[in-house]
Order: C-alpha cells, then sequence, then structure tokens
C-alpha cells in the first residue's frame, strides 16, 4: 500500500470520525436546550410556563382591558334609558302688576286699576313603567287690587290638582321606553358574550404564540447544530488539502455550505426576537418596566400526547356554547321585541286620565252694607292657613274623567315598522341557520386537521429517523472512500430539514389541539359571526348579524411558525 492511499484512508477514517461525533452530539442534544444558548440582548429574564403566560394576558391584555369597559357602558345605557322613569320636580315664580284704565264706575277705582300679584308653583310629574303617568301641582298666589269692590283683598289662594294618565291599548304591554329598555338589556347581554369571546380568542392566541417562540427557539438550535457540521466539515476538509489528500478548489464547496448555513442561523435568530415580541405584547401591559428588554424563558416544552377526537360531541357542544350563536340568537331575540313594540303601537290610542283636585282661599274678606257704592261694614283677616285648611279639609273639592280615543287613517308608520321588523326577524333566522351550517363545518375541519398533524408528526418522525441513518451511511461510506464530501453534506442538510419538520409537525399539531378546544367555544381565525348590538331607536331598531365564513389555518405554515 502506497503513502498517498495510507494518508487518503487515514484523512478519511479522521473526517469521518468528526461527522459522526458531531451527529451524536446533535441527535443527543434536545431542540428546547438551544434556548440557553441563543444569542440574546442583556436585560431581565422573565420564565413563563404556558399557564402563566395566559394568566397574564387575561391580567395585562390591551384589547380584553378595552373590552371589559364594554359591559360598563351598556350598564350606563341601561340606566339612561331606566331616567325616562324618574320623577321631574319644576318650580316657577312669577310676580306680576298690571294698570289699565277705568272704563266703568263698577271697576270699583277713580283713576285707574292696578292689580299686584305673586304666585308659586311646584309641579311633579313621572312617567310610570305600566304605561301610565301622573302629575301633581301645588299653586299657591297673593293678589291685591285697588278697586273698592274687591273682596278678599288680598287675596290669598291655595290648590292642588292631581291627574293621572293610563294607556288601555297602545302602549299598554310596551312602549317605547319599555322597548329600548329590553334592548339595551339584551345588548348588555351581547357584550358579556363578546367579552367571553375575547377571552377565549386571547387565550388561543397566547397559547399560539407561546408555542411558536418554542418553535422558533428549537429551530434555531437545529440550525446552529447544522451550522457547527458544516464548519466541522470544512475544518476537516482543509485539513486533507493540507496533506494534500484533496485539491484546494474542493474547499468552496464546502464554505458555501457554511455561509448559506450561517443565513439559515440569521432567519432563525430573528424569528425568535419575532415571535418573542408578538408573546409578549399579548401576555404584558407595555407600561411593565423592562417591556421591550425583558427575555422570555419558556419553561414548557412541546411535547406530542395524541388525544382521541369526538367529533359527533363537538359538533353539539359548538352548537350549545359557541359565542357567535349566543349572541346571533340574542340578536334575534332583540328583534322580537321590535316586533312586539311595533305589534303594539298600531293599536288605536285609548287613554283614561282622572283628575282630582281641592282649592282654598283666604285673605282680608270684607263685609259691605247696603247703598251704592257699598261702605265697608266690618272685615275679616283671614291668614295661609285657614287656606290650607279649606284645602284639605275639601271645602271646595273637584274631580273630572275622561276617555280618549286617536287612531291613523290610513297606513302609520308602526305598521311600516312591524313590517320591517319582521323581515329583519326572518334574516336573522336564516343567517343564524347559515351560521350554524359554517360552525359544524368549521368544527369538523379543525377536527381534521388534528388528525392530519397527528399522522403528520409520526410522518415526519419516522423521515427524520431515515434521514439520521443515511447520514450515518453516508459517513461510513465516505470513511470507506465510497462516497464524497458532496453527499455528506447533502445528507446532513436533508436531516437538518427533517427535524425541522418534525418540529413544525408537532407545533402544527398543538396548534389544531389548541383550535379544537376553542372552535367549540368561540370563532377561531377570524370567522364567525360578527353581531353588533342593536339599537334601541323605536323606528329603526333590528338585528345587526352578519355571518362570517368558516375557514381555519393550514396544517402546514412553513418554516417559522409556532410550536
Amino acid at each position: 500500500m502506497g503513502l498517498t492511499t495510507l494518508r487518503l484512508v487515514a484523512a478519511s477514517t479522521t473526517l469521518a470520525l468528526a461527522f459522526s461525533a458531531s451527529a451524536s452530539a446533535q441527535s443527543l442534544q434536545p431542540p428546547a436546550a438551544a434556548q440557553a444558548g441563543a444569542a440574546q440582548a442583556p436585560g431581565p429574564v422573565k420564565r413563563l410556563s404556558v399557564a402563566d403566560a395566559v394568566q397574564l394576558a387575561l391580567e395585562q391584555n390591551l384589547n380584553l382591558q378595552v373590552q371589559r369597559l364594554d359591559p360598563q357602558a351598556q350598564d350606563l345605557t341601561i340606566a339612561q334609558v331606566k331616567s325616562a322613569w324618574a320623577p321631574l320636580f319644576t318650580t316657577s315664580l312669577v310676580t306680576s302688576n298690571s294698570k289699565s284704565p277705568v272704563n266703568s264706575f263698577l271697576s270699583g277705582a277713580t283713576d285707574k286699576l292696578t292689580n299686584d300679584q305673586f304666585q308659586a308653583i311646584v309641579s311633579a310629574q313621572q312617567q310610570l313603567p305600566w304605561g301610565g303617568s301622573f302629575n301633581i301641582d301645588w299653586n299657591t298666589s297673593r293678589t291685591e287690587s285697588n278697586s273698592a269692590f274687591s273682596s278678599p283683598n288680598p287675596s290669598l289662594r291655595g290648590a292642588i290638582s292631581l291627574t293621572y294618565t293610563q294607556s288601555l291599548l297602545r302602549n299598554f304591554r310596551i312602549d317605547n321606553v319599555r322597548q329600548q329598555l329590553l334592548v339595551s338589556r339584551k345588548n348588555r347581554e351581547i357584550s358579556d358574550v363578546q367579552l367571553q369571546q375575547a377571552v377565549l380568542t386571547t387565550t388561543r392566541n397566547v397559547k399560539s404564540a407561546y408555542w411558536d417562540l418554542a418553535y422558533a427557539v428549537a429551530s434555531l438550535g437545529v440550525q446552529r447544530q447544522s451550522l457547527e457540521l458544516a464548519q466541522e466539515s470544512l475544518r476537516n476538509n482543509r485539513s486533507r488539502v493540507e496533506i494534500g489528500t484533496m485539491a484546494p478548489i474542493d474547499i468552496v464547496e464546502a464554505e458555501a455550505e457554511v455561509a448559506q448555513r450561517e443565513e439559515a442561523v440569521l432567519l432563525a435568530e430573528a424569528a425568535v426576537t419575532r415571535t418573542e415580541d408578538t408573546l409578549r405584547a399579548l401576555v404584558f401591559d407595555p407600561s411593565t418596566p423592562d417591556f421591550w428588554d425583558m427575555r422570555l424563558e419558556l419553561t414548557d416544552e412541546p411535547t406530542f400526547q395524541a388525544q382521541a377526537i369526538d367529533l359527533n360531541a363537538a359538533v353539539g357542544n359548538a352548537m350549545a356554547n359557541r359565542t357567535d350563536l349566543l349572541q346571533a340568537r340574542k340578536n334575534i331575540e332583540s328583534s322580537d321585541i321590535n316586533i312586539r313594540y311595533f305589534r303594539n303601537q298600531i293599536l288605536p290610542d285609548v287613554n283614561l286620565q282622572a283628575g282630582y283636585g281641592v282649592t282654598g282661599q283666604g285673605g282680608t274678606q270684607y263685609n259691605f252694607g247696603d247703598g251704592f257704592p257699598p261702605q265697608v261694614i266690618s272685615r275679616i283677616d283671614e291668614g295661609y292657613g285657614k287656606v290650607l285648611s279649606r284645602m284639605f279639609g275639601r271645602d271646595f273639592p273637584n274631580w273630572s274623567l275622561a276617555l280618549q280615543v286617536g287612531y291613523p287613517l290610513g297606513r302609520s308608520s308602526a305598521e311600516a315598522g312591524l313590517a320591517r321588523a319582521r323581515i329583519q326577524y326572518q334574516q336573522s333566522q336564516i343567517q343564524l341557520r347559515n351560521l350554524e351550517l359554517q360552525v359544524a363545518t368549521q368544527v369538523r375541519e379543525v377536527a381534521r386537521q388534528v388528525n392530519t398533524n397527528r399522522k403528520r408528526v409520526d410522518s415526519t418522525r419516522a423521515a427524520r429517523q431515515l434521514a439520521e441513518r443515511r447520514l450515518e451511511a453516508e459517513q461510513k461510506k465516505f470513511a470507506a472512500g465510497m462516497s464524497t464530501s458532496f453527499f455528506v453534506i447533502q445528507a446532513q442538510r436533508d436531516l437538518a430539514q427533517a427535524r425541522n419538520a418534525e418540529l413544525q409537525a408537532v407545533l402544527d399539531y398543538n396548534r389544531s389541539l389548541v383550535d379544537f378546544e376553542t372552535v367549540q367555544q368561540a370563532p377561531v381565525g377570524g370567522t364567525g359571526a360578527s353581531v353588533s348590538v342593536v339599537s334601541t331607536s323605536g323606528a329603526n331598531s333590528g338585528s345587526s348579524l352578519s355571518s362570517g365564513s368558516a375557514s381555519s389555518s393550514s396544517g402546514g405554515r412553513g418554516g417559522q411558525g409556532g410550536f
């Protein structure tokens, strides 16, 4: 055996041993451990589990903070509507003076007739929740005149009057205020469901972002291991060039491979920082100290645990608990309230009005003798206490009872509103059926993704094991002089891709499980019905329901997915 052949065997053996040691180290090191070696900017470290991330997000997420204010706003709307039933008190103080020319000797004045008056009125009125209303007035006045015939003069008067009006047909069972109140309460229930949906969606987004970051860190570890193998190959090729068993031109291929894998490491590092920012924005409030400098260290590692899927139970659960379906059903209930209101408004307006009042009078009372002009014989001074005594003694009572009937001639606006409300009700029912179909389709699609991703994990795991065996075989062939460094490098590249594919499959499986849990309670992927609060305006009230399309993310999301 010649010297050149011995050198070739020795160099090949050295290179094969180096490849074997690097590959063994790569297979033994867990991908998640690469997070500790990742290049991170200096800053405080925050250790997070999935449960911790979800809890922090429920406390600090800005979108949830905004959503929690909506039920409070709806409570204020209800209070504003109820204010229509609050009593209204009014007070009027009026003073007046009039001077008029004397046009008859019966005026009782010689030059001009003068009247001075002071009047105080206190009123209370209230609209009642059962379609009635009342009004109470307390009227007090003092009048003084220079007429010789006026008695009492000055005159004190007091009166109390009570008027009650009750609707008998229109506005009896429901009126505009009660319609607004019922719709506002329904909107309050919708805001609670929307808050529940926001919580579920945020929880899903946090879990997905958590696994995204876990995958990005694991993928960075794979890329760095691949770079180390390429650098080791380059060092061995240079050694072979130095001992004369390889031409210098053959180093170019190894240098090009190192450059490509350095680029892959840079892209993986950028993916880590990007997914870390996504998780940071979902979990923490921006006012948190060191918000941007904080480094997130994940404590939960991705695992693969196959779970059985009960599709029929999942569809039934979604039909009963999906937030978009609950909102749509409550919107239909609001439309039913509007139909009740407009059906009532087309009835004749029949009102029963009852009134009762008492009056009292006092002041300076004159007794006149015979003759003209009459002579004052005596006077009696009566204060305001006498006025009150006569009022509450019911010396001068009065009452009234009236029945008022009103109805429009021709087609009324209420009839047009009723027809419109009925059409909206039918539309909402059809949209609900369409939404139920979309929900069932979406649940089935997500369930299919779970099963598909479970099978992908098995297939990618087998592919990764075969790639490891292929690399081992190429290394042995290279050591025996039956292969070249090109095929060894290609096997290393295929192994890195297979490991990334396995990581991606496990990521997609975990994400699909999160989606399957969420899709039974809330829309995922921006799908489902978009239900807004219902207008409380009587003439324009109706449901606002627009169905979304059922869709979901695909199983494979490329190299920079979440775990």
